[in-house]
């Protein structure tokens, strides 16, 4: 029996595999916006043993077409295989972003259950424009790609600025999975209190709360949580060098423009998903 699957959005930004050989009736995902919150969730459900993840990113769920011009049929086979009572788990970002996605995996699975992280859209596209940075040198000042012209109305055809449209890509999938299937998990919170949100995602799987507050401790330098062996032993996990770099200086100005740009995108999402993230 094909085993459930998770797709979780993490706060946006890789990807995993998907089911061969038995497990449960459902099917799960994890996924996220374009560095909605790059890769911190997915690694801590890794802890129960409940749960199977894709130790690589492939899209495996919308796959490149033979040509490499676009996705063709989801495909489960590169998923881990799980016994029956486990959980498939699979994270690409790009998902939640992607128009198509939603149909597809439906499709794939009606019954996958969906994990969102989602992070202040101000401070993402921030934090999305100092990765370019970092990868590409010279770029544009954030202004110069954020605003028209630098100066005039914000640009939503610059993919930092349009991924933190949440609610808008949040109605795209809402054509197709209920609010029941999907779980909204706070970025701000998965670094203040990592063990409160992942026992929220926990539950929403139906697992056992394997992972504690006991499997964490903040690393000062990075400005995240680490993962540590419950018992003390092997070396702790933390987020890559990608991670926790500096952002670059943006003009008061210019963050108040943006907050006040996606103050009524925040609402409607915030009454879409009955949870207020306190961006606003």
């Amino acid at each position: 029996m094909v085993g459930p699957h998770l797709v979780g959005f993490k706060t946006v930004t890789s990807a995993g595999r998907a089911v061969r050989g038995r497990s449960q009736q459902e099917r799960d995902r994890a996924g996220g916006w374009g560095k909605v919150e790059t890769g911190r969730s997915q690694p801590q459900p890794r802890l129960s043993p409940f749960s199977r993840a894709a130790g690589w990113d492939p899209p495996a769920l919308m796959p490149p077409t033979s040509s490499g011009c676009g996705p063709s049929t989801p495909s489960l086979s590169l998923m881990p295989r799980t016994l029956d009572g486990q959980i498939t788990m699979e994270k690409t970002p790009s998902y939640f972003v992607t128009r198509e996605a939603p149909r597809r995996i439906h499709g794939m699975s009606p019954a996958t259950k969906l994990i969102v992280v989602v992070r202040n859209p101000v401070t993402r596209a921030i934090s999305d424009y100092a990765q370019m940075l970092s990868k590409t040198p010279g770029l544009p000042s954030f202004g110069t790609l954020a605003f028209r012209r630098g100066l005039g109305p914000v640009d939503t055809a610059w993919s930092a600025v349009r991924i933190g449209l949440y609610a808008q890509h949040l109605d795209n999938w809402l054509r197709y999975f209920p609010l029941s299937r999907f779980l909204f998990v706070s970025g701000e919170r998965l670094v203040s209190d990592p063990a409160g949100e992942l026992g929220h995602v926990q539950d929403f799987l139906g697992l056992k709360r394997v992972v504690t507050d006991k499997h964490f401790y903040f690393n000062a330098t990075k400005g995240f949580p680490c993962l540590k062996k419950a018992q003390g032993s092997g070396h702790p996990r933390c987020l890559g060098k990608s991670k926790g770099r500096p952002h670059p200086r943006v003009p008061e100005a210019m963050v108040q423009r943006l907050r006040a740009f996606y103050r009524p995108f925040n609402r409607k999402f915030y009454q879409m998903t009955g949870q207020d993230f306190g961006w606003d």
